[in-house]
C-alpha cells in the first residue's frame, strides 16, 4: 500500500530546511477566500469572520461562483479576476473541485494555499490516489500546500488566525512574554486541546498549527519553520504518522542545536490505535516503537498521553536541557514523601539521599524535630517559619546529586501563599536544575494574583505531584536515552554481499550467511542422502540434530522437521526415515534443499537477536530473551542497527532478566562481548544489503565468559 501523503522522496524535493514555504501560510501579506458563498452561516463567512476577529489587517479577496456581496465585500465570480500578488489562497471548495482550483492558483502564481476538504485519503484507496495527485500538482507547481482535511491554525505572533469552526480566538503574543511553545498537530482537535490547555496555565504560545492528511506540507517542514522561529522557545507534535522521517528526525535536530526541547505525541501502540489513526487522517500507521527509538535518538522526548506532551512542554519552555541526577522533594506533607517515592521508582527516577555537606546546612536552619533528607518533610513548621522553604530549596539544588527538584505544598490561604511564594522565588532564582512547584486541591481554584505572579516570574505550576514527577522523570528519561542510544556513527559496510535469492532463505543458507559474519553456528552441514548424514556425524560426534532444509519449511518442528538427541548410526539411519516420512506427511509436494545435520550443542542461555526494516524508518535490530521467553515475556531491546558495541552491552545489561546475564545464583554471567558481537554484525548486514526485510536468530546459545555464542537457529528475509 503506497503512503497517504507526501512521500519520502517528494518532500525532500521542496523541502528547505527552516520552513521557508510556510511564511505565505502563517503571515500573508494578502488572502483570496475561494469557493465562498454569500449565504448566512456559510463556512466562508465563518472563516472570514475569524479573520476580521483576529485583527488581520492585509487584503482580503473573495471569490465564489454566485458573486454577490459578504460582510460588504464584493465576491469575484472566477479565480482569473483575482489581482497579482494574492500569497495566500484559502480553499473553501468540496474535495471534487480541488485539483482544479489548485491548477488555477498555480497559473495565478499564488504561493501557497490552505485546504479544508475532507474526503481524500481518510476515505479510502480512491481519495488516496486523489490526494496524492494533488500534492504532485501542488509540488510541480511551486505552490506549498497545507491540508487537505485541515481546520486551520492560530499565528499568535503576528495575531493571523485562520480556522474553519467556530471558536474563540486567541489574544495575541505580547512582544515581553518571551518564549513561546509551538504546536503542530495532525488533528484540529488536539491541536486545540494542547494550546487551550497551556494557555490556561499562562503558558505562552507561539504557533498551533494542525496539518490534517499532509498531502504536501508535513510535519517535517512545520518543524523545521519552528527551528528557526525566534519566538518559539519549545515545540510539541502530535503526529498519527510521520511521513518523511529522515527530513523529520533532521528537523529536530536542528530544534535541539537550536536549544528548543521537541516533545512528539504519536498513537499506534495498539492495532485499533492505528486502525482509528488511518480512518482520522487517511494515516498509514508505522511502527510505534520504530518511531519512538528513532525519535528519541534524535533528542525528541517521546510522551503517552496528552497530559504528559502538556506538562513536559511546558516544563521544556522553561528548562530545555534535560537534568542530571536524582530528583528531589521538599513538602509539607510526610505523607506526600511516601507517595512520591513509590510513584517515582517505577518511572526510573531517583530520589538519592542528600550529602554530608548539604545536611550539615540543613541542620544551621531546621528545628531539632525535623531530618535533613531527601524527601524533606518541613510539616507544619513551614506555616510559621515560611524561610525555612528556601533554606531547604537552596540545600537542596546545592547537591550534586541532585537533578531536579518537586515542591509540593497544599493550597492555602494568600497569607501563606504569597510569603511561600516569594521564598520559592528567591531559592530557584539562579538554578538552571528543573523545579515544578504544585500546589494541591488541584479541583480548587488558585488566587488569580499568586497565578498571575508565578506566570510572570515563569514558574512551572502544577496542580498533581503525580503529573509532576512524570514529567520531570520524562525529562530524565530522555537525558538516560541519549546516553544509550548515541550518535548516529559510521558503519563499514561489507565489501562482499552474501548471494540471497528473493523470499525466506532455508536455515542452511542462513547460517553460512551467519559464519561469514563471524557469528558462530554448530558444527555440521547439509547432507543429502543417509550416507552422507552418518560420514558428518562421525566427524563432529554424537549426539547429533538432523533438521529438514527447505526456504518455504519456516516452521521445521511443526511439521516433524527436526529430530535431536540422535546418539548413533543406528538411531541416525531411523530418524532419517522418520524425517522424511514425518515431513512427506504434511507437505506432499515439498522438495527438500536436503537435512541439517550438526552436534548437539551444551546448554547455554538462549537468547533471540532480530533485525527488521522498517518501510520508511529504516533497519532496526532486537535483542532479548529467546527461545520459549521471547513472547511469553516479550524481554526485548529494539536498537539502531549501526549501535556501537559498548551501547549494546550496555543495553544487554538493561533487561529485566539482566540477572540471568550477569550470573544469578552462583551461576555463570555469560559472554555479553560476543553477544555484542553478534548483535552488532547482524546490524551491520541491515546497513550493507538493502534487500533484507528481516533477520531472525532463536536462540542465540549464550555461553560463560570468554566461551562465545552459537546461532542454533536462523531466517533470513529478502524483498
Amino acid at each position: 500500500m503506497r503512503n497517504t501523503g507526501n512521500h519520502e522522496g517528494q518532500s525532500q524535493g521542496m523541502y528547505k530546511p527552516g520552513g521557508a514555504r510556510l511564511r505565505p501560510i502563517v503571515n500573508p501579506a494578502s488572502v483570496a477566500l475561494i469557493g465562498v458563498s454569500s449565504k448566512p452561516g456559510s463556512a466562508g463567512q465563518l472563516v472570514l469572520g475569524n479573520l476580521l476577529k483576529s485583527g488581520y489587517r492585509g487584503a482580503i479577496h473573495l471569490v465564489g461562483r454566485s458573486g454577490g456581496t459578504l460582510d460588504g465585500r464584493a465576491v469575484l465570480t472566477d479565480i482569473t479576476q483575482l489581482p497579482a500578488g494574492v500569497d495566500l489562497a484559502i480553499l473553501m471548495v468540496p474535495a471534487a473541485a480541488v485539483l482544479g482550483t489548485l491548477k488555477s492558483c498555480i497559473d495565478l502564481g499564488i504561493p501557497a494555499a490552505v485546504c479544508f476538504a475532507s474526503g481524500f485519503a481518510e476515505m479510502g484507496e480512491e481519495g488516496r490516489r486523489q490526494q496524492i495527485e494533488i500534492g504532485e500538482v501542488a509540488r510541480a507547481g511551486g505552490l506549498a500546500l497545507l491540508g487537505p482535511n485541515t481546520v486551520g491554525y492560530y499565528n499568535y505572533v503576528d495575531g493571523f488566525h485562520l480556522m474553519m469552526v467556530p471558536i474563540d480566538l486567541p489574544s495575541q503574543l505580547q512582544d515581553d512574554a518571551g518564549p513561546a511553545i509551538a504546536i503542530a498537530a495532525q488533528s484540529g482537535g488536539i491541536g486545540v486541546h494542547l494550546a487551550s490547555s497551556l494557555e490556561a496555565r499562562g503558558v505562552p504560545i507561539s504557533y498551533m498549527l494542525t496539518t490534517g492528511n499532509e498531502a504536501d506540507i508535513g510535519l517535517a517542514e512545520v518543524l523545521d519553520h519552528y527551528a528557526d522561529d525566534p519566538a518559539t522557545g519549545a515545540v510539541i507534535i502530535y503526529a498519527e504518522q510521520i511521513r518523511s522521517p529522515s527530513a523529520f528526525v533532521a528537523a529536530a535536530k536542528r530544534a535541539r542545536a537550536a536549544g528548543k526541547g521537541v516533545v512528539l505525541l504519536h498513537p499506534g501502540k495498539s492495532e485499533k490505535a492505528q486502525v482509528a489513526a488511518q480512518s482520522h487522517t487517511g494515516a498509514l500507521a508505522g511502527n510505534h516503537a520504530v518511531i519512538r527509538l528513532m525519535a528519541e535518538r534524535a533528542g525528541v522526548v517521546v510522551v503517552d498521553s496528552l497530559e504528559e506532551a502538556i506538562d513536559i512542554g511546558q516544563l521544556l519552555l522553561r528548562f530545555p536541557q534535560p537534568p542530571v541526577g536524582g530528583l528531589a522533594l521538599v513538602t509539607g506533607s510526610g505523607a506526600v514523601c511516601g507517595i512520591a517515592q513509590d510513584y517515582a521508582e517505577p518511572l526510573g527516577l531517583d530520589m538519592p539521599p542528600i550529602s554530608d555537606e548539604q545536611a550539615a546546612v540543613l541542620r544551621e536552619h531546621l528545628p531539632e524535630f525535623l531530618t535533613p533528607r531527601n524527601p524533606l518533610d518541613l510539616g507544619t513548621a513551614v506555616a510559621f517559619q515560611p524561610q525555612l522553604l528556601e533554606q531547604g530549596i537552596k540545600a537542596l539544588l546545592h547537591d550534586a546529586s541532585i537533578g531536579s527538584l518537586l515542591v509540593c505544598f497544599p493550597h492555602a490561604s494568600p497569607s501563606l501563599l504569597d510569603p511561600w511564594l516569594t521564598h520559592f522565588l528567591n531559592a530557584i532564582e539562579r538554578s538552571t536544575k528543573p523545579v515544578i512547584l504544585t500546589l494541591l486541591n488541584e479541583d480548587v481554584p488558585l488566587p488569580d494574583a499568586v497565578v498571575a505572579r508565578a506566570k510572570a516570574h515563569g514558574v512551572v505550576l502544577m496542580r498533581s505531584p503525580e503529573r509532576a514527577i512524570r514529567a520531570l522523570a520524562g525529562l530524565a528519561r530522555t537525558l538516560r536515552q541519549r546516553a544509550a542510544l548515541g550518535s548516529e556513527v559510521p558503519v563499514t559496510l561489507l565489501s562482499e554481499l552474501p548471494s540471497l535469492g528473493k523470499g525466506p532463505t532455508a536455515e542452511w543458507r542462513g547460517k553460512e550467511i551467519l559464519r561469514s559474519l563471524g557469528i558462530k553456528t554448530p558444527e555440521g552441514g547439509l547432507v543429502r542422502n543417509v550416507d552422507e548424514a552418518v560420514a558428518i556425524a562421525a566427524r563432529i560426534g554424537y549426539p547429533v540434530v538432523i533438521k529438514a532444509q527447505a526456504a518455504s519449511l519456516m516452521h521445521k518442528s511443526e511439521v516433524g522437521g527436526v529430530l535431536v538427541g540422535i546418539r548413533d548410526e543406528t538411531g541416525l539411519r531411523e530418524a532419517w526415515q522418520r524425517l522424511h516420512a514425518n515431513v512427506a506427511k504434511a507437505k506432499q509436494d515439498l522438495v527438500l534443499d536436503g537435512v541439517l545435520v550438526e552436534a548437539m550443542g551444551e546448554r547455554g542461555l538462549e537468547l533471540i537477536v532480530g533485525a527488521n526494516r522498517d518501510a520508511q524508518w529504516g533497519p532496526t535490530v532486537m535483542v532479548g530473551l529467546g527461545g520459549i521467553w521471547t513472547e511469553v515475556l516479550a524481554d526485548v531491546k529494539l536498537l539502531p542497527a549501526d549501535l556501537q558495541h559498548d551501547r549494546i552491552v550496555a543495553q544487554l545489561r538493561s533487561l529485566r532478566a539482566s540477572k540471568l546475564l550477569t550470573g544469578y545464583r552462583g551461576a555463570e554471567p555469560v559472554d555479553l562481548d560476543a553477544v555484542a558481537d553478534a548483535v552488532a554484525a547482524v546490524g551491520r548486514l541491515m546497513l550493507s544489503a538493502p534487500q533484507i526485510a528481516e533477520i531472525d536468530i532463536n536462540p542465540l546459545v549464550a555461553y560463560g565468559h570468554g566461551k562465545g555464542a552459537v546461532a542454533l537457529d536462523a531466517l533470513i528475509v529478502t524483498t
